[in-house]
């Protein structure tokens, strides 16, 4: 080997190639930060997102704790379920949405936290969250995950999933959203920025939710056609889903 040789340890490749995605994850929540309030003016009308949280009002007690996973400005998921007489913990990794936020719906708790730190020992150690780490586990009541999910690769949807349901008490509900398409981490403009999305067709679709630990119990299509947007319609999945034992 000459000097020039250098060999990464795999452990040290696995660190390098998880802060490169947490760098990804990070860029893409300034990209959300600089739209601002120009995302709630694209997405003035969600009828399908209103009835699927609704669920989670009608089906759980008054008190019950409910996570809203990439709760973006508050509006209108984590205002309706505190309207709805629940307690709500919001995380979201754009600041400039938290602070959105936490005006809006100031009876809700938020924390800037990256969806694949829950459960794990980073919930504590890097987002100082201690109540959405290992500590956690079968705390939750219900979860409502809309539109977030799909800013991640396929792979990492499956371990958010994974690590939504570790806190989720057994039978505890999961609300989530996403859009309909055969995609897998690929690029596509959005307000005059670039973001990098993920689907699936409704039937893989729930079987991932069923591998996850998941019985879906209703799914609803809506066809929705982003306002001001030049994107063509898209199709808006929104699951009902209750972890099993």
């Amino acid at each position: 080997m000459t000097d020039e040789q250098t060999v990464v340890p795999g452990d040290a490749a696995g660190a390098s190639d998880g802060e490169g995605r947490r760098a990804e994850r990070a860029g893409q929540a300034a990209a959300f930060d600089a739209m601002g309030a120009r995302y709630q003016e694209v997405f003035p009308a969600r009828s399908g997102q209103l009835a699927c949280a609704g669920w989670l009002v009608e089906q759980l007690p008054a008190g019950a704790l409910v996570l809203d996973v990439g709760c973006g400005a508050g509006e209108p998921t984590a205002r309706q379920l505190v309207d709805g007489g629940l307690r709500v913990i919001g995380v979201d990794l754009s600041e400039g949405m938290l602070a959105q936020a936490r005006t809006a719906v100031p009876d809700a708790r938020f924390h800037r936290m990256d969806v694949l730190d829950l459960a794990g020992v980073e919930a504590e150690k890097r987002w100082g969250v201690p109540e959405l780490g290992p500590a956690g586990a079968g705390s939750l009541d219900g979860a409502a995950a809309f539109f977030s999910l799909l800013m991640l690769p396929r792979a990492e949807i499956a371990a958010a999933l994974g690590r939504i349901r570790e806190l989720l008490r057994p039978g505890g509900l999961l609300a989530l959203g996403m859009v309909e398409a055969d995609l897998d981490d690929a690029p596509l403009p959005f307000l005059d920025r670039e973001i990098r999305v993920s689907g699936y067709p409704r039937e893989e679709l729930v079987g991932l939710l069923e591998r996850s630990g998941f019985a879906v119990e209703a799914v609803d299509g809506h066809t929705y056609a982003p306002a001001g947007s030049a994107m063509p319609p898209e199709t808006q999945l929104y699951l009902r889903c209750r972890r099993t034992d």
